[in-house]
């Protein structure tokens, strides 16, 4: 393990987040967040070798069967060069999975920087229904951290990074937080783009009038999801339980919360909360958040935690939506304005 005074400091890392300046006609929140959602990305990576990883348990006092599998989709560099490459983990948000757009956008840019590439899918995610048992949710830090173990060991790598978008966001803070200065010396660097933070607020926010459209997209989804698992597992799930659903809160009480062993969603946002653990992160960390985001509230506490932290660097553009960021292409320059993406991939590069 690599010591906290041996750490790259943030101060070598110089963007500013008034290098953002939104696109033309889309400085709006929710139309940065929609464009983002659905244009597409450059996707140039050769075919990946699918990896099933077995993940930590959850807690046997849920009754659970013990045998959770994750789905990684590898892009590896030649093989004289895989292990000395730097190797990026992405992961996505909330009803993602390898194949969401950003992920494809992250993953180009950094396989064509020279880096290995792991898109990891979230328990159930990317159609992975049937090779795991459970359900998942934001607090799941360990799976991230088992296939981090697994491929430094399998592929004797040595630099890994994380990157986590949203929810995958809260994810990879959490996770560093709770290595703290514990964290392999082969973990180089963290990038949280639109992390939730906050649990709690941002599934609040998501209820508010302007932001149901969202809401009901997720909540859609989640349930379809939730259906399959208790076709999948009926003597696990009871399909019923969806009955009167009307908002994420709702969700996370109801489904969530139940069979994951917390005592509810109050519960399960602050146990699952990386705001808990920021002070603990010690190593070079990049947190992006656009002050407009619709639906992610990062709390005053949050916000002083990240700053008081020496290990991280937090950017806070006026505009961005959530997980966007889109700015004017310069395709001159090979600037496809995925503001995001290019920042990140500079952090990472820096802290390699």
């Amino acid at each position: 393990m690599r010591s906290a005074e041996t750490r790259t400091h943030k101060a070598a890392f110089h963007t500013t987040a008034e290098s953002f300046q939104p696109r033309r006609f889309l400085s709006n929140p929710h139309l940065q967040t929609i464009a983002g959602n659905f244009l597409p990305r450059a996707n140039h990576l050769p075919l990946p070798e699918s990896v099933l990883v077995e993940v930590a348990p959850p807690d046997p006092a849920t009754g659970i069967p013990l045998n959770s599998r994750v789905l990684c989709h590898c892009h590896w560099q030649p093989e004289a060069r895989r292990a000395s490459a730097l190797t990026v983990i992405l992961l996505h948000g909330l009803e993602g999975s390898s194949n969401s757009q950003y992920i494809c956008g992250n993953a180009d840019k950094l396989w064509y920087s020279g880096a290995n590439v792991i898109r990891l899918n979230m328990r159930n995610c990317g159609g992975t229904e049937a090779v795991s048992p459970t359900l998942y949710h934001s607090g799941l830090s360990e799976d991230v951290h088992a296939v981090l173990r697994f491929f430094i060991h399998r592929e004797h790598l040595t630099a890994v990074s994380l990157v986590g978008y949203s929810m995958g966001g809260n994810l990879v803070l959490k996770l560093a937080g709770d290595l703290g200065t514990r964290a392999p010396a082969e973990l180089r660097a963290v990038v949280a783009v639109s992390p939730a933070i906050d649990l709690a607020e941002s599934a609040d926010a998501l209820h508010e009038p302007l932001n149901r459209i969202y809401e009901r997209r997720f909540l859609k989804n989640l349930l379809r999801r939730y259906r399959r698992k208790a076709a999948l597992f009926p003597t696990l799930y009871d399909a019923a339980r969806t009955a009167g659903i009307r908002s994420l809160r709702d969700f996370d009480d109801r489904i969530t919360a139940f069979y994951s062993g917390f005592g509810g969603a109050d519960e399960y946002y602050f146990r699952a909360a990386s705001a808990r653990v920021l002070a603990q992160i010690a190593v070079p960390t990049l947190v992006l958040h656009a002050l407009d985001d619709p639906f992610i509230r990062l709390s005053s506490a949050s916000r002083s935690g990240l700053l008081a932290n020496r290990y991280i660097t937090l950017l806070e553009p006026t505009h961005g939506g959530h997980c966007a960021f889109l700015a004017q292409p310069d395709l001159n320059r090979g600037n496809d304005g995925y503001w995001a993406e290019h920042t990140a991939l500079h952090f990472l590069l820096t802290n390699s």
